[in-house]
């Protein structure tokens, strides 16, 4: 079955290979990014499992790392909200907010889980920023 849904992507990807419209050129683009590996990967992952452990200057520096070296689109997002978690339980709530702003950048559907978003410190500083969208 996964077979046959990677040859079905493929067949589409390709059927709309010449189209230039955004939604076309978004779907064309995630399609790549799923066989694509980033440079920035590793670094993500660690920088992840830093936050998790509350190693959160380490954590930033990986993040920061990257997203210089090079991440997909759902990847930057994923490391914008991380720093922006950091910058906020850290106090610095500007570049909590400046951080929130990127990732909606990147992505602007971009929600936070459930749990996530009923964070005392960051949900409200995500939903004024998205609020601004």
């Amino acid at each position: 079955m996964a077979f046959f849904r990677l040859m079905l992507a493929a067949a589409i990807a390709a059927a709309l290979a010449g189209c230039e419209s955004a939604p076309v050129k978004a779907i064309q683009e995630e399609f790549r990014n799923l066989f694509q590996t980033h440079k920035g990967a590793p670094d993500l992952g660690n920088g992840i499992k830093q936050y998790e452990e509350a190693n959160y200057s380490e954590s930033a520096r990986l993040l920061q790392s990257s997203l210089k070296q090079g991440l997909g689109r759902s990847d930057q997002v994923k490391a914008h909200k991380y720093l922006a978690f950091i910058h906020c339980v850290s106090g610095r709530e500007r570049r909590c907010r400046e951080e929130f702003r990127a990732a909606l950048k990147v992505d602007p559907s971009f929600e936070l889980a459930a749990n996530e978003a009923g964070h005392p410190i960051w949900g409200p500083a995500f939903r004024s920023v998205k609020s601004q969208q």
